[in-house]
């Protein structure tokens, strides 16, 4: 990352939010190079246009206002999870889990190959990089990334949440035919779908 651009990171972060205007005033930058940045960090997900505002003046065009992202600003998502796993314990009911994070209510009625469609776009919605593939034993399902790898160290029972997930969706039990942990930052699961 540019100089520029880590400034603009740490100027918004102080401000919550600036125009591109502004922000080349504050970081002595011209106006051009100023939005020309904040184009890349918005592109990059780090910095999104929170608003359109008109000139303190009254005159001109409106203005973007720039602040930084959710994900820049991160959160304490993980170490919540893991007190409420750590809380949980062995009173952790897996399917009653999997059916707060699924709403099976569109995957009833459906043909298989349309219920398959339809859990890999809800699974890539919730971040799993999700495909399905014929096979010999049948179907299956296949997640490119752990969306719970910040949590999962400690808790393998959130992998037994997956699986519940998989089996609410088909309506049939799911068996574990491939996973691979050896892989780093993700866990590539592949399932195969009983009849």
């Amino acid at each position: 990352m540019t100089a520029s651009r880590q400034k603009i990171l740490t100027h918004l972060k102080k401000t919550r939010s600036a125009s591109a205007r502004e922000i080349a005033r504050a970081l002595k930058l011209s106006a051009p190079n100023a939005r020309h940045h904040l184009s890349v960090l918005c592109s990059d997900g780090r910095v999104e246009m929170a608003a359109i505002q008109r000139s303190r003046e009254g005159r001109g065009r409106p203005e973007k206002v720039y602040s930084l992202s959710e994900a820049a600003l991160g959160d304490n998502l993980p170490a919540l999870t893991k007190a409420l796993l750590a809380e949980a314990d062995s009173r952790l009911r897996v399917d009653a889990l999997a059916e707060h994070i699924l709403d099976v209510t569109p995957f009833a009625n459906l043909a298989i190959p349309k219920r398959l469609a339809l859990l890999v776009e809800t699974l890539n919605a919730m971040h799993y990089q999700a495909r399905w593939e014929a096979g010999a034993d049948g179907p299956r399902v296949m997640f490119g990334r752990c969306p719970y790898a910040k949590v999962i160290d400690g808790h393998p029972e959130i992998c037994k949440v997956d699986l519940a997930i998989l089996e609410l969706a088909m309506g049939r039990p799911i068996s574990t035919v491939q996973k691979n942990q050896a892989a780093v930052g993700f866990c590539p699961f592949v399932f195969r779908i009983g009849a």
